[in-house]
C-alpha cells in the first residue's frame, strides 16, 4: 500500500478508534490534499529548506503511487499557500518558499472585505495590538534593538521630502516596535493589520501627495517616533505604552474622519 493510501486509510479508520464511531460519515481527503499535507509537513518542520528543490515529479509520482495530475493538484495547493513556487517547461520544477506573513496577510484582507469591515475596525484593532508592545520592548529592550530602531528612525529623517517612501519607511517602524516582543504570534497578527494600513496610507498620500496637511500629519508622526525611541531606551514602559496608543488613536480618527471606508474599497 503506498503512502498516501495509507493516509487515507488512517484518515477513515483512525488508530485507537475501534468501532465506536460506526456509522458516523468521515470525509475522506483527496489524494492530492495527502500530499499537500505530507510535502507540507517537511517544510514546515525544516526538512525542506527555502529554495530547495522538490525531487522531481517522476520520483514523487512513484513515492505517493499517483499520477501527474494528482501530484499537481497538490502543487496548486502549496502554490496558493505560498509554500512552493513552480516553473514550467523544460527546466521548470517545484522549489520551496519560505512561509510568508504577507500571505496571511492577504487572507485576513480577504475574510474582512467578506465581513465588510471598516479601515477604521482594522486601525482601532492596531491600537489595541501595538501599545503594549512598545511597553514590553521599553521593559526589556537591549542594546541591539536601540541600534535597529535608531537606524528605522533615520531612514525616516532620510525621506521627509518623500510623502510616499516615508509611508514605507513609517511602517517599517511600526513592524520593527512589534518585532522587538519576540513573540510570533503578536508579529502575525500586527502584520496582517500592518499590510491593509499601509495601502490605505499610500493610497491616502498618493491621491495628492503635495497636500501640505498631509506633508505636517506625517511629519508630526515622525517626531511621535523619535520620542517613542526616547521613551523606549530610557526604559519607561509606561509613558511610551501611553504615547504609542494617542499616536495610534490619532490615526484611527484621522480614518473615521475621512468616512467609513471598507477593507474591500481599499483592496477590491
Amino acid at each position: 500500500m503506498n503512502q498516501a493510501a495509507r493516509a487515507a486509510k488512517d484518515a477513515v479508520h483512525p488508530a485507537g478508534v475501534g468501532g465506536s464511531h460506526v456509522g458516523r460519515q468521515v470525509r475522506v481527503p483527496k489524494t492530492a490534499e495527502l500530499i499537500a499535507r505530507s510535502l507540507r509537513r517537511q517544510i514546515i518542520r525544516g526538512e525542506l529548506a527555502p529554495d530547495d528543490a522538490l525531487p522531481s515529479e517522476a520520483s514523487l509520482m512513484e513515492q505517493f503511487g499517483v499520477s501527474r495530475p494528482t501530484l499537481r493538484e497538490a502543487y496548486r495547493v502549496l502554490e496558493s499557500e505560498g509554500l512552493i513556487t513552480v516553473r514550467r517547461g523544460a527546466r521548470g520544477g517545484a522549489r520551496v518558499s519560505a512561509p510568508d506573513a504577507d500571505v496571511a496577510a492577504r487572507y485576513a484582507g480577504l475574510i474582512l472585505e467578506y465581513r465588510d469591515a471598516t479601515l477604521a475596525d482594522v486601525y482601532r484593532a492596531a491600537s489595541i495590538i501595538e501599545p503594549p508592545c512598545a511597553r514590553i520592548v521599553a521593559d526589556k529592550h537591549s542594546e541591539t534593538d536601540i541600534a535597529r530602531l535608531r537606524k528605522a528612525l533615520t531612514a525616516e529623517e532620510k525621506v521627509l521630502d518623500a510623502p510616499v517612501a516615508l509611508v514605507d519607511a513609517q511602517e517599517a517602524f511600526h513592524s520593527l516596535v512589534v518585532e522587538l516582543t519576540g513573540n510570533q504570534t503578536l508579529i502575525l497578527l500586527s502584520g496582517m493589520l500592518r499590510h491593509i494600513i499601509k495601502k490605505a496610507n499610500s493610497s491616502y498620500i498618493a491621491s495628492d501627495p503635495e497636500s501640505a496637511v498631509r506633508r505636517t500629519a506625517s511629519r508630526k508622526g515622525h517626531r511621535t517616533h523619535a520620542k517613542l525611541l526616547t521613551l523606549i531606551e530610557g526604559g519607561n514602559g509606561e509613558e511610551a505604552e501611553k504615547l504609542w496608543s494617542r499616536h495610534l488613536t490619532a490615526a484611527d480618527d484621522a480614518v473615521n474622519a475621512a468616512g467609513a471606508k471598507t477593507v474591500l474599497d481599499l483592496l477590491g
